[in-house]
């Protein structure tokens, strides 16, 4: 996009070829937008004069900020993570027509993403950069004092922080010293609101001139609080002292975890690294809340086929189960919960993990401390010393490990494990790619799954949403006539149960695939993942896409949803 805005710029003499082939250097040593690194260099005046061109090449209305008065209703039909991210503000809104100040109107996803959300039909105008986001920190800005003068005028809860055993004396007595600190409030308030919304992680992040706190929820990261800069030592020092880090340290990252203890009894870990910044350091912590935690097969959402194929799978003496999808899409829940389904005093289960999220009575867990050389493929060698018959490991990370897996899984142990891959046919080749065998692939992988976490709709503002249903839509979903003719689509208004999302909650969607004959030759004969695909489907393996079409077909979620998660 950059670069052809360059081009133009050069076609018509705005600027010189060795000014754009300058300014484009100057992009990638010090990143920014083509027209900051122009300006940067000398090659053009200011931002006005690139929206003015601009303006000009698109045929497009061009607008001066600073001579609008904005309304903040109007601003905030524009979701505020939309504006920030892509630099664009609603400027007025006439019946059904949204003006909209961009300096990019050639990013027409973005305005279509505007359309979508607001209903409205979009009339970008051009605006300079600068301007857009001065408006976009001076409009904000009232809105952060006053989520920071709610915050820091609650009650905080009595949260309690529970201390090991073992706990360094010094950071104890650290914690004590600054328990009565008014901000302690603060923390406590973020930290319980966090659990409050079913947060799976809360960013505490230092900027130039702020902080932010963003919870993760239902998978998407939502701007809770904008925090005055002065604050980042204090704040981010209570933290690292209830995870009884050194915070002294700045320069270096650091882990650690806080057992809390809510006013209702309930127990939450959280899992903590900080990490050194340019402006501060910027702490994440993962929430792992046992109540959370479902250890039951049938509820996981698996359909009666895959159910049956992943049931006969964790119930034989030994072979290989692998679970797939990106970070954060359930995979350890799925592999906890077959190891709860099996877990039995006359089972050995020895699991390796890094980190050990949840403890789950009767399983004996082993963290991976890479550090002083207990890897994944160390803890695994041992294992095999310990009379296991169940064994999982959190990550089939390199080749010795994956041969180790399969070595265990040949000679009578069941071995679970999880890969980052796409789907489950291309975990095959991921594994011949390692460097394992394809004939020891077929012999000892007996069943794979594929996952993901899809978004469901709000179930308090949810309604049907016919609106939807363009001819666009149904090519990317692939749907013939039949079946988009039956389709009732539906969406989330936005309410206060949802944050204004129009989500709630999220279901697992799930591709499982048992190894049957006909796939262990594919493996054998090293066939494409196409072709082990097609046979897949053939045995009667539901692709992750037909499993996200059936939510959608079930009115729980939404065609984006559907086409964000899943590929056709």
């Amino acid at each position: 996009m950059a670069v052809k805005l360059g081009e133009m710029m050069v076609d018509t003499g705005l600027i010189s070829k060795e000014q754009l082939l300058e300014a484009l250097k100057s992009q990638r040593a010090n990143g920014g937008k083509l027209g900051e690194n122009l300006v940067r260099i000398g090659a053009v005046l200011d931002e006005e004069e690139i929206a003015s061109f601009v303006a000009k090449q698109m045929n497009l209305g061009k607008i001066s900020l600073m001579d609008v008065d904005l309304d903040e209703d109007t601003v905030r039909l524009i979701p505020e993570d939309l504006s920030l991210k892509y630099t664009v503000i609603a400027v007025s809104r006439t019946n059904k027509v949204l003006t909209v100040a961009t300096s990019d109107p050639k990013n027409v996803y973005v305005l279509d993403a505007i359309k979508f959300i607001t209903g409205c039909t979009v009339k970008p105008v051009v605006a300079a950069e600068g301007q857009i986001k001065t408006c976009l920190e001076k409009f904000y800005q009232a809105s952060m004092q006053k989520e920071m003068q709610d915050i820091l005028g609650a009650v905080g809860e009595d949260m309690e922080v529970v201390r090991e055993a073992n706990e360094d004396a010094e950071a104890a007595n650290a914690l004590a010293a600054v328990d009565d600190a008014p901000l302690v409030k603060l923390v406590n308030k973020l930290l319980m609101d966090a659990i409050r919304m079913r947060a799976s992680d809360i960013h505490v992040e230092s900027y130039e001139k702020v902080m932010r706190v963003r919870y993760r929820v239902d998978g998407t990261l939502r701007e809770i609080s904008t925090l005055p800069f002065k604050l980042r030592h204090a704040i981010i020092s209570r933290l690292k002292i209830m995870s009884n880090l050194d915070i002294s340290e700045r320069r270096l990252p650091q882990d650690g975890r806080i057992k809390l203890k809510t006013p209702q009894g309930k127990t939450v870990d959280l899992r903590v690294n900080s990490l050194p910044c340019i402006f501060g350091e910027k702490v994440v912590m993962r929430i792992l809340d046992q109540s959370n935690l479902q250890l039951d097969l049938i509820k996981l959402g698996l359909h009666q086929k895959g159910l049956q194929d992943l049931q006969e799978a964790i119930e034989a003496p030994f072979g290989m189960i692998l679970v797939t999808g990106p970070t954060g899409s359930g995979k350890s829940t799925t592999l906890y919960s077959a190891l709860s389904t099996i877990n039995d005093v006359g089972i050995n289960i020895m699991t390796a993990e890094d980190p050990v999220e949840y403890n789950l009575h009767g399983i004996n867990q082993v963290q991976v401390h890479s550090d002083i050389g207990l890897t994944f493929a160390a803890a695994l060698r041992s294992f095999l010393r310990q009379d296991p018959d169940v064994i999982m490991v959190g990550e089939m990370r390199d080749l010795e490990t994956a041969e180790i897996g399969v070595k265990a899984a040949l000679t009578g142990h069941l071995v679970l494990s999880t890969l980052h891959t796409n789907d489950a046919p291309s975990t095959i080749n991921r594994l011949v790619d390692m460097g394992i065998e394809p004939f020891l692939v077929a012999s000892s992988v007996r069943l794979i799954i594929a996952q993901r976490l899809v978004r469901k709709v709000c179930p308090d503002c949810g309604i049907e949403d016919p609106e939807g249903k363009t001819p666009a839509l149904q090519r990317l979903l692939h749907l013939d006539d039949e079946a988009w003719a039956k389709l009732v689509l539906k969406k989330g208004r936005g309410c206060d149960t949802c944050g204004g999302s129009g989500y709630k909650g999220r279901q697992g969607i799930y591709e499982i695939m048992p190894i049957s004959s006909r796939l262990k030759q594919l493996i054998i004969d090293r066939s494409s993942i196409d072709e082990i695909r097609e046979a897949a489907v053939a045995d009667g393996v539901l692709t992750l896409r037909l499993a996200a079409l059936r939510m959608l077909e079930n009115g729980l979620t939404t065609a984006q949803e559907v086409i964000r998660t899943t590929e056709s």
